[in-house]
């Protein structure tokens, strides 16, 4: 198990499975630090494509941001 510092919250990652085990004190910042991430990603979103009788294939997707706040962490 080695520690680890993410933001504000000391956490261990296995080395084995690369779990990550964090102090349940630490999941409310986790929380916190998670609905800022989102706080402003409403009115930006991208809105879903119309499905019309000449499409052959769906749109690629782009995503170049994480989709939550905890996956930006890991990577």
């Amino acid at each position: 198990m080695h520690p680890r510092v993410v933001g504000e919250v000391e956490l261990g990652q296995c080395a084995g499975c690369r779990g990550v085990f964090l102090p349940r004190s630490a999941l409310g910042a986790l929380t916190e630090a998670e609905i800022d991430f989102h706080a402003g990603s409403g009115p930006e979103t991208t809105p879903i494509p119309r499905i019309t009788a000449d499409m052959t294939a769906p749109p690629a997707a782009s995503r170049t941001s994480p989709r939550a706040y905890v996956a930006s962490l890991f990577g």
